[in-house]
């Protein structure tokens, strides 16, 4: 068959036959991997917390786990270069690394499930901290992964494939975890957590190293700090730089709004689940509105984030998404009065969870658009760091503010927080559509 006839095929074939293919399917179970631990280490732990009994001021310290996440650009350039010994030459590259990540999260799970935060709180933070650094890497080695595994046409398939397995992690990490602690214990529900790694440790013996891999700087006879200055200007200085002089001192302006962008929704989503558990909600209750029914309603804000952005434009949507996010915090103010109704708590996941999804995609949106072709992913990597470093930062502290002013007081404070993004994106958009129209690369 010839090219044209083979492209015509392609053409002609059902669009669900793409979702069929093996490196499809290898991403979606991939992103189940990568999805899993994200909460284990966030809101599903701070659950456990509460159920320990920890005061609300140690749990939210547990927000600073997820500078694994934000930070992780750090080391990626050493896995991107280094072999793991034995298994890369037995394996691969990318598959040994992949492997060696998710075996290192089964195991950390297995050991903070084993682990009593009300008896031991600093070794169940190391570990804790094991599993989100772990998680971070594993998720490096995933998204090289998908980049080199497939053509350029599957790509987009390959980023739904793994988004689509990303979620579904979510609701098994999420209220999956939940209800088997409602009915057996945490132990358990950590436990079987981490059996379920077994998903991504299967899929990575079962699927292909790249045939194609990227070109990577080679870090060989260099020392610690050799390596981290033949690694920063590529990598952080080059791209720093190009930002800078596409956008001036508005580039200041630009980062200040990034930083704030999200701060309101972070420090309210680290005592999220305390907060329904103080109040009196069980925790089969909260899994199945809070994480099965609030995953519906994100994918939804999500859908209307993206049908905005295509009707309306970016520069506006900022400023939708930043009083929505900022506003819905106070839906769970109300709930303080109106307590432990499960109709209440409906109405607040749907306001809160419709604002994360509608303004996640609203910000994908506009950091893309900020972006140099040239510097594609370290801009967007960090920039993205950026929007949650502050975030988790202030996060950590959100357990003392609760109980320095009570629910009420601290839903407010929340609220408030949003106030910043909400003047600056109307500034920012302003702008936004002269600096980033008069640039041909952004």
């Amino acid at each position: 068959m010839s090219a044209e006839e083979t492209n015509a095929a392609r053409a002609a074939s059902p669009g669900y036959r793409y979702y069929l293919q093996r490196p499809v399917i290898v991403m979606f179970l991939l992103g189940f991997s990568a999805g899993l631990p994200f909460l284990l280490v966030y809101s599903t732990l701070s659950a456990w917390l509460k159920d320990a009994g920890l005061q609300m001021s140690t749990i939210s310290t547990f927000a600073w786990l997820g500078f694994a996440y934000s930070l992780k650009f750090v080391w990626a350039p050493f896995i991107d270069s280094l072999p793991v010994p034995v298994l890369t030459r037995l394996m691969g590259r990318r598959r040994s690394w992949m492997l060696l990540a998710q075996v290192a999260i089964a195991c950390a799970l297995l050991v903070l499930a084993n682990t009593d935060p009300s008896q031991a709180i600093g070794a169940f933070a190391a570990v804790a901290l094991a599993v989100a650094f772990a998680s971070a890497t594993q998720d490096i080695v995933i998204d090289a992964y998908r980049i080199e595994s497939a053509e350029i046409r599957l790509q987009g398939v390959l980023a739904a494939s793994y988004q689509y397995g990303y979620r579904l992690a979510l609701l098994v990490a999420g209220a999956g975890a939940l209800y088997i602690a409602e009915f057996g214990s945490w132990r358990l529900a950590y436990t079987a957590m981490s059996g379920c790694m077994v998903v991504g440790v299967a899929t990575t013996l079962w699927c292909r190293e790249p045939d194609v891999v990227a070109a990577v700087r080679s870090y060989s006879g260099l020392g610690f700090g050799a390596r981290i200055a033949h690694w920063a200007k590529p990598a952080v200085i080059d791209p720093l730089v190009d930002f800078f002089s596409r956008f001036g001192r508005f580039a200041l302006l630009i980062i200040v709004f990034i930083v704030f962008f999200r701060l309101s929704d972070y420090v309210l989503g680290i005592l999220a689940n305390p907060f329904y558990l103080d109040i009196g909600f069980s925790k089969a209750e909260i899994a199945s509105v809070a994480k099965i029914y609030g995953i519906v309603v994100s994918l939804v804000g999500a859908g209307a984030g993206g049908w905005a952005v295509v009707k309306y434009g970016v520069a506006r949507c900022l400023i939708i998404a930043t009083v929505l996010i900022a506003s819905t915090n106070l839906f769970f103010a109300i709930m303080v009065y109106v307590g432990a109704e499960i109709w209440m708590l409906a109405v607040t996941i749907s306001a809160d969870n419709f604002a994360m999804g509608f303004g996640g995609t609203v910000f994908i949106a506009y950091l893309s658009s900020l972006v140099n072709q040239s510097f594609t992913a370290t801009q967007y990597a960090l920039m993205s760091s950026l929007m949650s470093i502050l975030g988790k930062f202030t996060a950590g502290y959100s357990g003392n503010v609760q109980e320095a002013i009570g629910w009420m007081g601290f839903f407010v404070y929340a609220a408030a927080l949003g106030v910043p993004a909400i003047l600056l994106s109307i500034v920012v958009a302003r702008y936004h559509d002269r600096l980033v129209g008069s640039n041909g690369d952004a």
